[in-house]
């Protein structure tokens, strides 16, 4: 925000303030000045007239005058190719020192005396935007009315200004007005803040013969209203300074007052040519497709969701950016219609960043306008219509939608706000911050009211008042003291724990931890594993390769797999830690995959190929140091997915009675579509082993006594799974079986059609004596009578 300095006195005494001290008080209570800029710059300067004007004698572009500047008239040698005998013109005398510390000393040019310098604009440090061509291509030239030698040149110019430049904050758009920024001035300097008089001035007028309607949400106010006669000229020069101040180019005085009120109100106006609309109506469309002309000459590409200001359904404006080129006041303009509209800040701000059209007006959507700017801004409007435009011919507001002062209090108490803060404040000095904030405070013993105005949006709970207090008080007031906190123990968390495990038993057995992208594309969306739920999508995505947010991990480990391998990376056995996400959820997964070899040794002849069985090895090991004993753990048919997987290599993983997650071999046709090799993959919920119980990991020493192995052959119907056979060894045996392994399941010649033989290498051991040869054979037969009775298993003869 541009705060001239020079407009701010319109509101609150500035007496006795530099820039300087008001830019330190206005950062110290939060609005950041981050600059101070004087319009312009030049001492010894006066108004001189060109009395003569003739070529330089020894030059093809300088010129020798002669200029009188009141007192006296100097020789100056002027190089500017629009000087001209009877021009005023500002003359810097010998001594002057302009902008850039450019000092003016008597000089000879090619032979010719010079005393002094007939001065541009861009010489006394004036910005180039606020000035047109022929002031850039030149020196500047007075009207007639002019005094010569008048030394206020800058004063008389209005460019005795000075401009701070204050970076607000989001929550501080109110201060885009300069309304409500004087009255931030006013409480950090004490001072009483006057505003303009125009209250009801917009409440006058003949029934109006205009209609107005809104077709879409985005835009659920419209205050409009009718001036028949307005006499258009040239903007008074106290208005055309400020608005140059501000940065905005005077154009006549009707355009400048919408312009001068936008930025006293902080709400965007735009004043159309009543004559030159077709129908006396507007409506509001979010609905076209269409190219129109804007004011500044350029064709824009309107599309659907972009709001549309038509008459007659032609458009005449885009709404809150900038309006037609058909409806714009001109000096023929003798009748106006005023819009004063709310229009949604997202719609405003993506429209005028696609269309690359960024306006002043865009900029005070899109931070915010305050509910009574619209009512506030055609009041001031008609006040100033009638002053400077000779406005008359009202007619009624027109309104769509509601305009109310959202009256909202807050209550505070000074024993909250001193222990919140950690002052020591009086209530006189809460009162009287809280009254120059304007905020009408009503104390009833600790505790006080806030009666908050419409501008101020930002102040909703009591903190927000604790804020605006300490804030203006002053932070200097904050006694230094160090928090109290009691002394903890430094550990992980049980999720910090899990994680570090599972990487130190993952890496342990051989397989590489990577990171990878969170977002991912419809494709990865579609081919989810165990998918957690509709998908994230991102409002603006860098690409549709990176659109939604995942829901499973599958794509992106098996594209990463496919990286390696194409880029000849070999035994690439990788896994991942991370989160998956969906509408108002996550979760925690972990996920491996694996291919070609786990380890390998040609040396040793070593070569543990990465299939469906050393993946379920590393699972269960790194689950047992886990506290998830393999007992806990079963895998059964793969009902979940088939789709990705190879329908007989793949199971589901149970932790009890709950699903932990699915491993298995990548099914073939998606292997060939994503152009890796045979490769094994598992997803597996975190969040559920987190939420179980795990067992303590103890240590237990290497058993000293033998060991006993027994192989057995048993014939059994072919549905029974060699799981159950396990289990009922294990259970017959008790603490005496140590190991059971499968190693050989046959069906054929020899073997009765309908059974199949399962062929188990049994371990007996005790912890705490060498079995004897009938200890062995008694739990033996105890096993054999276990598989009979539950399993019919016979022994293969």
């Amino acid at each position: 925000m541009r705060m001239s300095m020079n407009w701010l006195k319109e509101y609150v005494n500035l007496d006795g303030v530099t820039p300087e001290v008001l830019a330190e008080k206005l950062t110290i209570a939060g609005l950041e000045v981050e600059g101070i800029e004087k319009m312009a710059e030049g001492t010894n300067l006066v108004i001189g007239q060109v009395l003569t004007c003739e070529n330089h004698p020894d030059s093809d572009h300088l010129h020798v005058t002669t200029v009188n500047v009141g007192d006296e008239v100097l020789n100056i040698v002027c190089g500017a190719p629009n000087v001209r005998a009877g021009q005023k013109v500002i003359v810097s005398k010998v001594g002057a020192v302009l902008a850039g510390g450019f000092e003016i000393k008597p000089a000879k040019v090619r032979g010719m005396e010079s005393n002094g310098m007939i001065c541009s604009l861009s010489e006394l440090g004036v910005d180039k935007k606020a000035q047109t061509e022929e002031q850039l291509n030149g020196i500047y030239v007075f009207d007639d009315e002019a005094p010569v030698g008048e030394t206020r040149v800058l004063e008389y110019l209005g460019l005795d200004d000075t401009i701070l430049d204050i970076g607000l904050t989001p929550n501080r758009a109110d201060c885009n007005a300069m309304w409500n920024l004087a009255k931030e001035v006013g409480a950090v300097l004490h001072r009483k803040v006057t505003w303009p008089d125009c209250k009801s001035a917009s409440q006058i007028g003949t029934p109006n013969t205009f209609k107005v309607a809104s077709k879409t949400e985005k835009c659920p106010t419209f205050l409009g209203k009718v001036v028949n006669h307005v006499k258009v000229g040239p903007s008074p020069k106290w208005l055309s300074n400020y608005l140059h101040a501000y940065g905005i180019k005077s154009i006549n005085n009707v355009v400048d007052i919408s312009n001068f009120v936008m930025v006293e109100t902080g709400q965007p106006l735009h004043y159309y040519d009543l004559s030159k609309l077709p129908h006396h109506e507007i409506t509001v469309v979010d609905d076209v497709e269409m190219t129109m002309q804007a004011l500044d000459g350029q064709d824009y590409e309107i599309k659907k969701g972009d709001l549309l200001i038509t008459t007659g359904g032609e458009p005449t404006g885009i709404a809150g950016i900038m309006g037609g080129e058909e409806s714009k006041i001109d000096e023929s303009t003798t009748s106006i219609f005023i819009e004063a509209a709310g229009f949604n800040a997202v719609s405003i701000r993506n429209t005028s960043r696609r269309l690359g059209l960024s306006t002043e007006a865009a900029m005070h959507f899109t931070k915010g306008v305050e509910p009574m700017a619209p009512i506030k801004a055609v009041d001031r409007s008609v006040q100033l219509l009638k002053e400077l435009a000779e406005a008359d011919g009202f007619e009624e507001n027109v309104l769509v939608g509601t305009i109310e002062d959202p009256v909202k209090t807050v209550s505070e108490t000074l024993t909250h706000c001193n222990t919140l803060l950690g002052t020591e404040f009086t209530m006189d000095q809460v009162l009287g911050v809280l009254k120059d904030l304007d905020l009408n405070p009503v104390q009833d013993g600790d505790c006080f009211t806030c009666t908050i105005p419409s501008y101020r949006t930002d102040l909703n709970i009591r903190e927000d008042i604790d804020e605006e207090i300490i804030r203006l008080l002053g932070y200097e007031d904050l006694k230094t003291t160090l928090p109290t906190m009691e002394a903890t123990a430094g550990q992980l968390t049980d999720r910090q724990t899990m994680r570090r495990n599972l990487r130190s038993s993952l890496n342990g057995l051989g397989l590489s931890e990577v990171i990878t992208y969170t977002l991912v594309s419809q494709k990865a969306v579609d081919n989810a594993l165990m998918p957690l739920g509709e998908a994230v999508a991102l409002a603006a995505p860098m690409s549709e390769e990176r659109k939604y947010v995942r829901t499973s991990l599958i794509m992106s480990l098996l594209e990463c797999l496919a990286y390696n391998q194409n880029h000849k990376n070999e035994n690439v056995n990788l896994f991942e830690i991370s989160n998956v996400y969906a509408v108002n959820t996550q979760q925690e997964r972990l996920a491996i995959v694996m291919s070609d070899s786990l380890q390998s040794s040609k040396l040793n002849r070593i070569d543990i190929r990465s299939d469906f069985f050393a993946a379920k090895g590393v699972l269960t090991e790194t689950l047992r140091k886990l506290g998830f004993a393999a007992e806990r753990l079963s895998f059964k048919e793969n009902d979940q997915d088939v789709e990705h997987f190879h329908p007989y290599r793949s199971a589901c993983v149970m932790l009890g009675n709950q699903l932990l997650g699915v491993l298995g071999e990548i099914h073939p046709v998606l292997a060939k579509e994503l152009g890796i090799g045979k490769a094994v993959y598992g997803e597996f919920n975190l969040e559920l082993l987190l939420a179980s119980k795990a067992s303590k990991v103890k240590f237990t020493a290497i058993n000293r006594f033998p060991a006993v192995h027994r192989d057995i052959a048993l014939v059994v119907n072919e549905e029974v799974k060699a799981e159950q056979l396990m289990k009922a060894i294990k259970a017959a045996g008790k603490r005496m079986v140590k190991q059971v392994e499968v190693f050989d399941v046959y069906q054929g010649e020899h073997v009765e059609s309908g059974k199949k033989s399962v062929a188990l290498s049994i371990t007996y051991q005790s912890e705490d004596h060498t079995l004897t040869d009938q200890e062995i054979q008694d739990v033996h037969q105890t096993v054999l009578t276990r598989l009979e009775k539950d399993c019919q298993a016979v022994l293969r003869g």
